[in-house]
């Protein structure tokens, strides 16, 4: 039988086995889905087994489940299922345009489920070198992911994705290697010195001076995977040219993935050099972060890279909440992650349908959508008004919890400039949101446009992931205890 740790990983990797045996067909089209959707149970009865006992490891110690990682493999369980459902819909509207063929389905199943087998990985790792390890597969998986369609702009987004990334894991493999250097110099057998709570037990004894660069390259490096400023710019390349469902992954979970090891980072430094370091170092790439995104999204004039421009002003916020460092603001920052996974993955699934239909990403390419798809316009329009933070979506609550957090840290200032950019961006994203959802006066009536439709399971899956990113808005019931004990293990004071 197959324990609770290891579960998350060996599914998705047993559903790849199957697509690369039988190919993508009718009767398999499915087996993503139920291998996410197992990997999601798995994930909740973790959190259970964690929260009422204690820690549990897998693999001979190489993993390590604690409520911070329970709660990420919910998130990851979560995403993968919204996209793994709408995936054969959305690949029969691939075949049926002619963008794909059985052979590159088969490697699209087999490559989606090696993409959530990685992540899965990096989340349950018991050392930073794991962690790295799983990371770096990430980056090789969906760099075949993102040139899936084989155009010059998705091998040239690939490429870009590949080197920009690689600079990054390199960064952090210094990082690595120096706080391996640190560690051992403390008295830590070799064996323990790359272990997540053996580095956090001993990170006063740490070297202050090796410290701080490990951890600035550490942020560094894996914020170049979260799409922080400044090592941002492969993601509105990457995610506008990948396929629907795996912009809904990278957007939605990868990003998400990447900052849980800054996370872990934060914790060491904090507990080595005190809470000030990172703090500076988060604070920097938050504001950046946002403010840049608030500029690009003025003059954005492609719906996909609209969206891939508000990941990096999300992972801004979540980066300013950490940046605060209580349990309330770190709390608020794992409901973000989810939050933000749901409506990013809603929109991406919502564009893909567009972009097939339209043949265009471009926002003038799309006229009247609320009279000619009111289905497809409806879980875009609303699945904005989630992303935009607006009642009753749980980003909402999130967002308002780390402007509360960052008030009572003293960050009033930094929360006041956040703020300030993201009335541009909401500004921006209406406009645009105005202009595809209702057209203008000078466009050919709805009669007269090109029908656009949204599949029923690609709905469906949708509808869902709103309904619960509403839900989760209204009461956080079901992940208060959890959210509580994951934003411990993140070392919320």
């Amino acid at each position: 039988m197959i324990s609770l740790v290891l579960a998350p990983i060996v599914l998705p990797w047993l559903a790849g086995l199957a697509y690369a045996a039988v190919g993508w067909q009718r009767r398999t089209a499915w087996l993503g889905a139920l291998a996410a959707a197992g990997a999601l149970a798995s994930g909740i009865a973790l959190a259970v087994v964690v929260i009422r006992t204690h820690p549990r490891t897998g693999l001979g110690g190489l993993l390590r489940a604690d409520a911070l990682s329970a709660y990420m493999v919910i998130v990851i369980g979560a995403i993968a299922l919204l996209a793994m459902a709408a995936s054969p819909a959305y690949l029969a509207d691939e075949f049926a345009s002619g963008h794909t063929d059985a052979r590159a389905a088969r490697r699209y199943g087999i490559l989606t489920q090696a993409f959530i087998a990685t992540m899965n990985t990096a989340v349950l790792a018991a050392s930073v070198g794991v962690l790295w390890a799983a990371i770096e597969a990430t980056t090789i998986v969906t760099a075949f992911l993102v040139g899936h369609q084989h155009t010059r702009g998705s091998v040239e987004a690939a490429w870009k994705y590949v080197v920009i990334c690689s600079v990054g894991i390199a960064l952090a493999f210094l990082g690595i290697v120096l706080l391996n250097y640190a560690a051992v110099h403390t008295g830590l057998l070799a064996a323990h010195a790359m272990d997540w709570t053996s580095l956090t037990a001993n990170a006063h004894a740490l070297d202050p001076g090796v410290t701080r660069i490990a951890v600035a390259l550490l942020v560094l490096g894996f914020g170049t995977k979260t799409g922080l400023v400044p090592m941002h710019a492969w993601l509105p390349d990457a995610h506008s040219q990948a396929p629907a469902p795996v912009s809904a992954l990278m957007s939605g979970v990868l990003l998400s993935v990447a900052f849980y090891a800054i996370l872990r980072v934060k914790a060491i430094s904090d507990a080595a050099l005190g809470g000030g370091f990172a703090r500076t170092l988060l604070l920097i790439v938050a504001l950046a972060s946002i403010t840049l995104a608030a500029a690009l999204l003025l003059a954005q004039r492609d719906y996909k890279r609209m969206l891939a421009y508000h990941s990096i002003e999300h992972m801004g916020l979540i980066a300013l909440g950490a940046a605060a460092g209580t349990q309330l603001a770190i709390a608020a920052v794992l409901l973000h992650i989810l939050g933000h996974g749901l409506a990013k993955a809603v929109l991406f699934l919502s564009s893909g349908h567009l972009h097939l239909a339209l043949g265009s990403t471009q926002i003038h390419a799309v006229r009247d959508l609320a009279g000619r798809a009111p289905l497809l316009a409806g879980t875009f329009g609303v699945g904005l008004l989630a992303l935009l933070g607006l009642p009753p979506f749980s980003l909402f609550a999130s967002e308002l919890g780390m402007f509360r957090a960052g008030f009572a840290a003293g960050l009033g200032w930094a929360v006041t400039l956040a703020l300030a950019s993201i009335l541009v961006i909401f500004a921006a994203v209406a406009a645009h949101a105005g202009d595809m959802l209702l057209g203008s006066h000078d466009q050919p009536p709805a009669a007269t446009a090109v029908p656009l439709r949204l599949p029923s399971t690609a709905a469906a899956a949708l509808i869902t992931g709103l309904g619960v990113c509403a839900v989760l808005g209204i009461t956080s019931w079901p992940l208060r205890a959890l959210l509580h004990a994951a934003a411990l293990a993140a070392g919320g004071t």
